[in-house]
C-alpha cells in the first residue's frame, strides 16, 4: 500500500489549502496519506473549517512559516527528516515554496523513491527585487535536480518554469489542474443572492462588483478601486464594490479609497464568521462605493450576491477565485496574468485587460456593467468552462496515476 506524505506550506484559506486536502480525503484506498503543514500567517484567516467539513487529520507544524527563517526553517527540516523516518513515505509531495524547499531536499537526503512538487504560483516576478529573485530561481533550479515530477496547475505555468525562468527541462513537467468541489456555487442561488444583498442593503437596481482574496500587495487591489472610481464616474447605472478578504494591505487600501474620494465602510460584527447577523430585515452596514468584508467562509453567498467578479493580481498561478465566480454563473474581469488566460475563456466568460493597465481594466469593467446581455451570456457560459475540469474528481484521478507511474 504506497504511503503519501503531503507537506503544504500553511493551512490558510487558497486553492492550496483545498487541493492538498481534496487530495488527502479521495485519493484510492490503496493510498495511505499523512497531511502536515505551517499554521495560517498573522493576516490570514486559518483553514481548518475546510480540512474538518472533509473529516482530514492534519498535523501542524510551527516552525512552517511562509516568511525567511534560517533558525526555524532548519527546525522544520528536522522536524519532515524525522516524519520520514516514522512514517515511512513512498512519496513525498509537496505544495508551494516553502514546503517545498524543506520537504524536498529531506525527502532527497533520505532516498524516498518519488519526490513530487506543486507550484500554484511562484516568485518569479512581482514579489521581490531582481537579486532575490536571482537566488530564488537558483534555489528552485537546485531543488527540481532533487524532484522526480513537477506539477503545474496550467499550461502557462508550465511555459513559464520551463521557457521563461528555466527551472527544468520540459519532460520533468507534468500540468495537473487544480480541483474542487463547485456543486455549492450552484445550489440555492436565489436564496443565497437575497441573503446577501439584504446583508449589505443592496437594491435591485444596484450591480455589486466583488474582488475576493487575500489582501497584499501581489493582488494589486488599488487597480480595482481606480477602475470602480472610473466606471462610478462614467456610468449612470448604479454600482457597489466589494472587497472580499483581508490582510496587510488593508489600512493602506482605505487611504487609497479615500484619496479617490470612494465612500467606504467597514463591516463590524460580520467578519466572515456567519450570515448570521443583520439578516431580519436590517442590513449589517449601511451602502457606500466600497465595502469592505473582510473573510467570508460562505463565500458561496459572496458570488451568488454578486454581478460581476474581478481580479487585478500582477501575477497569478490558478485563480480559485474566478473559477469558483464561473462556477456560480458570474462574469468576470481580469488582468491577463499567469494561468488566467487557461481558466477565464476571453470574449465567452469574462474579459482581460493588460498588467497593471488601469484604463484597460476600468474600460473592460465599463462594458459589463453597462452590458445586460453580454453578463447574461458570459453568466450562461461559467459553468461549462470550469464544470468538469476543475473539479477534485479529475484531480484525484490525475494524482493517483501520475503517482502509480513514479512508483512502478
Amino acid at each position: 500500500m504506497p504511503r503519501v506524505l503531503r507537506i503544504i506550506n500553511r493551512f490558510n484559506l487558497g486553492g492550496p489549502t483545498h487541493n492538498a486536502a481534496y487530495l488527502t480525503r479521495y485519493l484510492p484506498e490503496e493510498f495511505t496519506t499523512l497531511l502536515v503543514g505551517g499554521p495560517e500567517g498573522p493576516h490570514e484567516e486559518g483553514s481548518g473549517h475546510i480540512l474538518r467539513s472533509l473529516g482530514v487529520e492534519a498535523m501542524v507544524l510551527p516552525e512552517m512559516r511562509r516568511e525567511i527563517s534560517p533558525w526555524k526553517d532548519r527546525t522544520a527540516y528536522r522536524r519532515i527528516k524525522q516524519l520520514i523516518k516514522e512514517f515511512k513515505p513512498d512519496v513525498v509531495h509537496t505544495h508551494a515554496a516553502k514546503a517545498g524547499g524543506v520537504g524536498r531536499l529531506a525527502a532527497h537526503e533520505l532516498g524516498v523513491k518519488a519526490v513530487v512538487h506543486t507550484f500554484h504560483g511562484h516568485v518569479f516576478h512581482s514579489y521581490f527585487g531582481p537579486v532575490h529573485t536571482a537566488l530564488f530561481k537558483n534555489m528552485e533550479r537546485f531543488l527540481a535536480q532533487r524532484t522526480s515530477r513537477i506539477i503545474a496547475i496550467s499550461e502557462k505555468q508550465k511555459q513559464e518554469l520551463v521557457e521563461e525562468h528555466r527551472i527544468c527541462r520540459a519532460e520533468k513537467v507534468s500540468v495537473v489542474p487544480l480541483g474542487f468541489d463547485l456543486t455549492k456555487f450552484r445550489a440555492d442561488q436565489q436564496a443565497k443572492r437575497s441573503l446577501f444583498r439584504r446583508v449589505y442593503g443592496l437594491a435591485e437596481d444596484e450591480l455589486a462588483v466583488a474582488i475576493v482574496g487575500r489582501l497584499v500587495p501581489v493582488k494589486n487591489h488599488a487597480l480595482f478601486l481606480k477602475g470602480i472610481k472610473q466606471v462610478q464616474d462614467r456610468t449612470g447605472k448604479r454600482i457597489r464594490a466589494f472587497i472580499v478578504g483581508d490582510g496587510e494591505e488593508r489600512l493602506r487600501l482605505q487611504r487609497e479609497a479615500e484619496s479617490l474620494g470612494l465612500t467606504q465602510v467597514q463591516a463590524p460584527g460580520f467578519n466572515g464568521h456567519g450570515f448570521g447577523h443583520g439578516v431580519n430585515g436590517k442590513p449589517v452596514v449601511g451602502p457606500a462605493q466600497v465595502t469592505f468584508t473582510s473573510w467570508i467562509k460562505e463565500i458561496d453567498i459572496a458570488y451568488a450576491g454578486a454581478d460581476i467578479v474581478a481580479l487585478t493580481s500582477f501575477n497569478e498561478g490558478t485563480p480559485v477565485s474566478l473559477i469558483e465566480a464561473q462556477a456560480a454563473g458570474k462574469p468576470v474581469v481580469s488582468t491577463r496574468v499567469g494561468g488566467i488566460e487557461n481558466v477565464v475563456h476571453e470574449g465567452v466568460t469574462g474579459l482581460l485587460c493588460d498588467n497593471n493597465d488601469a484604463q484597460g481594466f476600468a474600460d473592460r469593467l465599463m462594458e459589463l456593467v453597462e452590458n445586460d446581455r453580454l453578463r447574461t451570456n458570459f453568466s450562461n457560459a461559467g459553468w461549462d468552462q470550469v464544470g468538469a475540469r476543475y473539479h477534485y474528481a479529475r484531480l484525484v484521478d490525475d494524482m493517483a496515476a501520475l503517482y502509480t507511474e513514479l512508483l512502478a
